[in-house]
């Protein structure tokens, strides 16, 4: 029996093609390649849509409305509901001072001037349309901060902290912080009425300006950053590095998160000095020792807020000495600190 052979590919005769019609295998071809490469332009759509939606900033653009520009405050309209009026400080920060000068405190046989350790403030800065945040420090007598506190509370005054500053002083003196949010006039009105339960002088004219038996000069060379000389006190603003926040907002240093060193002259080329270092934890130990060392007093530890970042403890102290001696204690207890460079 003869087996033919198995005809090739090459010995099957193509069917014939008609001009001007393609193939049903062109055909399909074509539409297979218009199938894939619509998919993988589908495919890299969806990945830069999925980029977008990883991406903070692309959402937070999408997402976040025009914003209509603020109406500036009328800062003087709120000097006015509190009673006194102040200055705008860096940061934009709307701070009023209040010294207690109606007190009269002494500590270890010195008079303490009301710009030293007696200084009651409020700082307030704009977080909306006819709003603002605002923070400061009353100082009070023992039985003046029942009442004053049940008064702030009564306003929508919140306090953050209640405690001393000194010690050892005559009479003893406390200290409240407070924090409020709202309308600015409300709340200088609210603060108003609590400071009224007081003799907190309010509207009185600034003193005359007074001579200061003390070498700014150098105290400024030690410490290398300068001061300013306010009620018989020289004053010196030490902000830390970092940017301190509460509930979302920036707090500039005017609003109390700077360590402040003051400086009072006393007999014998000396200085009472006083003030708070404004920490964080790990610095806290550190600066003890170093201000022990340096014969310098630690009177107070504790917080002056609630919700701050970075946690912040303020460290308050006191010594009466000899002024430059004081001063190069105080710069190295700033060198064990993230604090901005002098100048």
């Amino acid at each position: 029996m003869r087996i033919g052979r198995l005809s090739s590919r090459a010995d099957i005769a193509a069917p014939p093609m008609r001009r001007g019609r393609p193939s049903i295998f062109v055909i399909i071809g074509l539409s297979l390649l218009l199938a894939l490469t619509g998919c993988k332009t589908k495919a890299k759509e969806g990945d830069q849509d999925e980029e977008r939606a990883e991406s903070p900033a692309a959402e937070r653009q999408e997402k976040q409305p025009p914003q209509a520009a603020q109406t500036p405050i009328d800062w003087t309209k709120v000097g006015e509901a509190l009673g006194k009026a102040g200055a705008l400080q860096p940061g934009e920060v709307y701070k009023v001072g209040m010294p207690r000068g109606d007190l009269h405190v002494t500590l270890g046989g010195v008079q303490v001037k009301p710009a030293l350790a007696l200084g009651s403030w409020v700082g307030f800065k704009q977080t909306g349309q006819n709003e603002v945040a605002a923070m400061g420090d009353l100082v009070l007598l023992e039985n003046e901060v029942g009442r004053v506190t049940a008064k702030l509370q009564a306003g929508g005054i919140e306090q953050t902290a209640i405690h001393n500053h000194l010690l050892h002083e005559t009479p003893h003196v406390m200290y409240v912080h407070i924090r409020g949010e709202g309308d600015g006039v409300k709340i200088a009105a609210a603060i108003h009425a609590a400071l009224a339960l007081t003799k907190t002088p309010l509207g009185a004219a600034a003193g005359k300006p007074e001579s200061l038996d003390l070498d700014t000069a150098q105290v400024h060379q030690i410490l290398g950053r300068s001061g300013t000389v306010n009620g018989g006190v020289y004053q010196v603003s030490v902000p830390r590095a970092e940017v301190v926040t509460e509930g979302g907002m920036d707090v500039p240093p005017a609003m109390g998160v700077a360590t402040a060193l003051n400086f009072q002259p006393t007999p014998g080329q000396k200085a009472a000095i006083t003030g708070d270092f404004v920490l964080i934890s790990s610095e806290v130990n550190p600066v003890i020792r170093t201000l022990q060392q340096n014969g310098i007093e630690v009177t107070a530890l504790h917080s002056h807020m609630l919700d701050e970042s970075p946690r912040l403890l303020f460290m308050h102290f006191w010594a009466n000495d000899d002024a430059m001696k004081l001063a190069k204690g105080l710069r190295a207890a700033l060198d064990k600190m993230n604090v901005k460079p002098g100048s």
